[in-house]
């Protein structure tokens, strides 16, 4: 007697559903091929056909048929192999994780901002003890500006300046790190 789960009765083909999110991810990956600048795009492999559908929508300007256009360089790409756009994905990929690291450095400095003009001496000494190259004077007077800055309601230019400065010093400690790794391990 045959069960009704039977591993004979799997069909070798996918679902319906899983044709229609496959369908779905090639239409996203096309759109954000869309959205790359040309000269990140030429450095991507892909199919001539792919490519040149992608210079064509990127022509037209009307929504409804840009949109009619991005579902037909779908379906032109559902012709290919999957393997063939493991590229694109792997770039589109690394873009995504960099995008990440850079919003998390912007919160860190942000909230090191908003604490240095709450706690003042304090939270300078510990900026200073991190990077004894920071101009002290500067960064107090930029802190106490933009303290009046806020206290008088008027433009932040000093607050903007103090998170300038801030990127800077976080920039020159990233590419001294990066300087002081080691090229040879084997010493």
């Amino acid at each position: 007697m045959r069960s009704d789960h039977d591993a004979s009765d799997t069909p070798a083909t996918p679902s319906r559903s899983q044709r229609r999110r496959e369908a779905l991810a090639l239409f996203d990956l096309g759109e954000a091929l869309l959205t790359l600048p040309p000269s990140r795009l030429a450095g991507i492999e892909l199919p001539e056909d792919v490519r040149t559908e992608i210079a064509h929508v990127r022509r037209i300007t009307a929504p409804v048929a840009r949109k009619r256009q991005l579902q037909f360089l779908a379906k032109l790409m559902r012709r290919h192999a999957d393997a063939v756009f493991a590229p694109a994905r792997a770039a589109l990929g690394g873009d995504a994780a960099a995008h990440r690291h850079e919003v998390a450095v912007a919160h860190r400095l942000d909230a090191l901002r908003e604490r240095l003009l709450a706690e003042g001496d304090a939270a300078l000494g510990e900026l200073l003890q991190r990077h004894a190259q920071a101009d002290r004077q500067n960064l107090r007077a930029l802190i106490r500006q933009a303290r009046s800055e806020r206290a008088g309601n008027r433009p932040p230019h000093a607050y903007r300046e103090l998170l300038r400065q801030l990127r800077a010093l976080e920039s020159a400690a990233a590419a001294a790190a990066a300087d002081s790794t080691p090229d040879d391990a084997t010493n």
